[in-house]
């Protein structure tokens, strides 16, 4: 089973595409699958469309009155699916943004990698070719801020939220956290989190290419420069990798 996750908040222009393709790419892919969706407080017509969506999907929508933020959203979504699943070594959970930026057709080489012996896939973006003067200081900030972390981290893009994880790793992540969410920060800071909690459980860990597609977002973006680093200096006493990982 190929759980797909997807915490959603004010997503009302985009879900409903979103969902569309996933149930094409998946169908096309030919692996069982269910989709996990997260209404996280939203407070437009989100609601009425999952609802619209819900019958002609393998899909369950968890409504939280109380703004979760994405890091706990998927917390709680990773423990639906480790819940659910009869076969904790062989499913799958794969994580997607509902904001259409993530290219729902990535999900097939990150599930083929997992399927191949990985225990958890990244994606990896290609470097930008061109950037505005902030996202160079902000590059630039990050660097500074996060040092040895980058280069001794098993993957090139620890911060990039794109991921499959084998559930079994979920499973004992979750259980060495007992009723603490695996990651609190938002944005970057929290998929570096998680993933700082998870390496620890996985044997092997590998990344695939992928093409997220910032430009076809219908929103602005809801992260803060300042904010997001002030999130990931938070972050950073607390992620170690181990040395047969990093190495």
């Amino acid at each position: 089973m190929i759980y797909v996750t997807i915490p959603v908040h004010d997503e009302e222009r985009t879900i409903g595409v979103v969902l569309w393709k996933v149930r094409r790419v998946m169908e096309e892919f030919g692996r069982d699958f269910r989709i996990l969706v997260l209404d996280d407080a939203s407070t437009d017509a989100t609601p009425e469309v999952l609802a619209r969506y819900a019958p002609f999907l393998p899909m369950k929508v968890i409504r939280s009155d109380r703004r979760l933020g994405p890091s706990q959203a998927l917390d709680r979504l990773f423990r639906e699916a480790v819940e659910d699943t009869h076969y904790p070594k062989r499913d799958v959970v794969v994580t997607l943004q509902a904001d259409f930026s993530d290219d729902p057709s990535d999900l097939v080489g990150l599930v083929k990698a997992v399927e191949g012996g990985a225990d958890i896939v990244t994606g990896l973006p290609p470097a930008p070719t061109q950037s505005t003067l902030k996202e160079r200081v902000v590059s630039w900030l990050r660097r500074r801020i996060l040092g040895p972390i980058l280069t001794q981290a098993p993957v090139t893009d620890p911060l990039y939220g794109l991921r499959a994880y084998r559930v079994v790793v979920l499973r004992k992540a979750l259980r060495e956290a007992g009723g603490e969410p695996l990651a609190v920060q938002p944005g970057e800071a929290g998929n570096l989190e998680l993933l700082g909690k998870l390496a620890g459980h996985a044997r092997r860990i590998e990344e695939v290419e992928v093409t997220p597609r910032p430009h076809l977002k219908v929103r602005p973006s809801r992260a803060r420069s300042i904010h997001e680093l002030r999130s990931l200096v938070r972050v950073r006493k607390g992620v170690e990798w181990s040395r047969e990982l990093a190495s």
